[in-house]
């Protein structure tokens, strides 16, 4: 039978027909078998896989029979391998002892029997293999005897005493054999092991059982403890009487704190060290879990998130922010009871599993003393910063199932937290989750509102209040709901802003409203053509390409750049000013209008107004209404106004609603009004309709002289305007 697993012969010979007799010969006899035509092969085949023994012809070209042996054995890896030389030449003629001296094994005279052949092969594969078993064995055991050093073992008596120390033991544990031969075994454990009887009970374990393995502290000569894998195993004579035992100890302290620091770094945040989302959420659900079974215990579950974290990370830098999340956590932790879990799931956002909770005033204690502690100024690099937290509160009465279910609930009630203001709380209650769904639902649809159609516009008439003329719309978008009907921004574009897709939908407004704009100019044409409005969200500023795809709807509708005035909110300006000033210097480039909508509801500051090449301010409506009949409380209209012109800007007032405001604004030499005075926003015909009339149902005629005559002396505007907020309107 062959061979399978063990090496083959290498036959070599230079004459094929002796070649392949001897090779199918051994084959016959079960060796594997590969060949080469002369020495210089042979010692090539050799290197590449060891042969079990060489059989070769003495007499080739190139490299002999007899060189291939001095090849063989001054090879590190090749000197060991028995080779057989077969010769025609007699015995006598001197290359036998040449062959002999130049380290073949054994000689053979041909022409020979075949059969003598195969025998000398199998006695030098015979010793082959012992020789090579035997440096395997030697091997393994020089192997063992480096690797025991890591090792301590010994052996201990039918009590557990030291019988027998080697150098691996002595090496580990401290002790010489001398000191330790004869003492028990429980010197190794720590004192309350002793007190436990630890050490017997692994002996007991391992009389019963065999072998007993377990893992746990031991102690050092010095005292100093480590972690050890200890194997004990059972001696028994030939009756199964115990004679002693075997003991393996080794050292695996290093690979345990391993285990525990990976451990802990999958179970804790690596900035703050607290728990983090995954060790968060299981003893979630262990509270959950307890809750089902103990009716009377209950729980309550925080969502944190910073206020104006982005602003100091942004102002400080990472670092900065970074040790401003760090000192939170601390605060936090410091803040609660030491069974309460505290966890950061990322970013500015932290929760809290406050446990054992009596009742929902329990749990807005501890929120209001969270909030008490993050009020304190943080001290950050010499910076003192100020930060506060919205914290939504879910409570375990509503029986929650799953941790992922009030997670969410108590992130559903910090955002209705954080619409209250900074450093606000707020407990979650169903109608939060049904507004939640509802809110989930309404995007689900407006993602697919531009694909389907569904948008609308509708379009304000803006006119001259000098003359009375429609000067242009702004175009307004609307959403026709597949099931809720026509819908007006308030109802989603908050919801467009927080998911982005308001750039779709402002992009649409543009590309529709010039479309419409260039149809009706061609319709109507006139000396001074129509101009339309569009509002640009603050997101289009961070988005790429807004000039280039206010170009391409300018080229793709035809219509004139000066027809078109592109509205933008103070806050835009704000929010990245040298960036900005960048992006309104290449739309202005192309030769749009721009405006600033809802002026005065922002920051306010004249002085940054310079700065941006605006051509128009929008006064916002909540100034425009405190124009009472007798022309009173105009004075911050009149200042925007008169502020505006010594810019060299136009103006438009919104929210024009009565005779009234229109003349007062006139008299201010305000340009252009707009509101329901003159018309709400219409649609498409409506708005067709009113540029065939040229005017809108209430445009209104020239002051009237009572009008002005009521209007008081106006007092000189104050030194700067300043308001909270700033919104954008469609």
């Amino acid at each position: 039978m062959t061979r399978v697993s063990e090496p083959g012969v290498l036959v070599v010979d230079d004459n094929p027909d002796k070649l392949l007799m001897v090779s199918l010969l051994l084959q016959k006899a079960g060796y594997q078998v590969f060949t080469a035509a002369d020495g210089a092969e042979a010692f090539d085949a050799a290197r590449r896989r060891r042969p079990l023994l060489v059989v070769s012809d003495v007499m080739m070209p190139r490299v002999s029979g007899i060189e291939l042996c001095r090849l063989l054995r001054s090879d590190a890896e090749l000197q060991n391998v028995p080779v057989l030389l077969v010769s025609a030449l007699r015995v006598d003629d001197g290359s036998a002892v040449e062959g002999l001296t130049a380290g073949a094994d054994d000689y053979l005279e041909a022409p020979y029997d075949p059969m003598l052949l195969v025998a000398k092969v199998a006695r030098l594969a015979e010793r082959a293999r012992y020789e090579n078993a035997l440096r395997e064995s030697e091997e393994r055991f020089r192997l063992l005897i480096e690797g025991v050093r890591d090792y301590a073992i010994f052996m201990l008596d039918t009590e557990g005493r030291v019988a027998s120390w080697n150098e691996g033991a002595e090496r580990i544990k401290g002790y010489a054999a001398d000191e330790i031969t004869g003492q028990h075994c429980s010197r190794f454990y720590p004192d309350e092991d002793v007190r436990a009887g630890r050490a017997q009970q692994e002996l007991a374990a391992a009389a019963a059982e065999g072998r007993h393995e377990t893992e746990g502290w031991l102690v050092r000569k010095d005292g100093a403890r480590f972690w050890a894998n200890v194997i004990t195993t059972a001696l028994r004579d030939k009756a199964g009487g115990l004679r002693g035992f075997s003991r393996v100890t080794r050292d695996i302290t290093e690979r345990k704190l391993a285990e525990e620091r990976l451990l802990h770094d999958a179970l804790h945040d690596g900035l703050t060290g607290l728990a983090n989302r995954a060790l968060f959420t299981d003893r979630l659900e262990q509270a959950i879990e307890r809750a089902k079974r103990h009716r009377e215990y209950a729980f309550a579950v925080f969502f944190l998130d910073l206020d104006r974290f982005k602003l100091i990370n942004d102002s400080l830098g990472h670092l900065a922010g970074d040790r401003l999340l760090i000192e939170v956590g601390r605060r936090l932790k410091a803040s609660l009871r030491s069974g309460d879990t505290v966890a950061r799931l990322g970013g500015d956002e932290f929760t809290v599993l406050l446990d054992d909770t009596k009742d929902a005033g329990d749990a807005l204690r501890m929120a209001e003393r969270v909030q008490q502690q993050l009020a304190l100024p943080f001290d950050l690099d010499g910076h003192e910063v100020f930060v506060s937290a919205s914290i939504g509160i879910a409570l375990s009465a509503l029986d929650y199932a799953r941790a992922m279910d009030i997670l969410r609930d108590a992130n559903t009630a910090m955002h209705g937290a954080k619409a209250l203001g900074k450093a606000s709380l707020k407990v979650f209650d169903t109608t939060m989750h049904n507004r939640a769904k509802a809110l989930l639902g309404l995007e689900t649809y407006l993602r697919r509102a531009a694909e389907r159609g569904e948008y609308r516009l509708h379009y304000q008439p803006i006119v001259s209040l000098q003359t009375g003329r429609l000067t242009g719309f702004e175009a307004l978008v609307r959403w026709h709901h597949p099931k809720r009907g026509l819908l007006h921004p308030e109802e989603f574009l908050a919801l467009a802003e927080e998911t982005g897709l308001v750039i779709q939908i402002d992009r649409w407004v543009l590309r529709e409203a010039c479309r419409q704009s260039r149809a009706w100019q061609k319709r109507y044409p006139s000396e001074s053509p129509l101009c339309i409005s569009v509002n640009l969200s603050a997101r289009h500023f961070s988005a790429p390409n807004l000039f280039e795809y206010v170009e391409q709807v300018l080229k793709e509708s035809c219509l004139d750049a000066a027809c078109l005035k592109l509205e933008i909110t103070e806050s835009v300006l704000m929010s990245d000013a040298d960036h900005v000033t960048r992006s309104l210097g290449r739309l202005k480039s192309l030769g749009v209008e721009l405006q600033l909508d809802d002026f005065g509801t922002g920051y306010s500051s004249l002085s940054y107004l310079h700065r941006f090449p605006i051509d128009a301010l929008k006064i916002d409506r909540s100034f425009v209404s405190r124009i009472g009949p007798d022309g009173s409380n105009a004075e911050i209209a009149h200042a925007i106004v008169t502020m505006a012109h010594s810019l060299r800007m136009g103006v438009v007032a919104e929210g024009v609603e009565t005779e009234e405001q229109s003349a007062e604004l006139k008299a201010m030499q305000c340009e252009y009004g707009q509101g329901h005075l003159f018309s709400g926003a219409v649609d498409a015909q409506t708005a067709e309709a009113m540029i065939a009339n040229g005017r809108t149902p209430h445009a209104p005629g020239p002051p009237t002289w009572g009008a002005l005559k009521r209007r008081p002396a106006l007092k000189p505007p104050p030194p700067a305007i300043k308001s909270k907020g700033a919104g954008r309107r469609h």
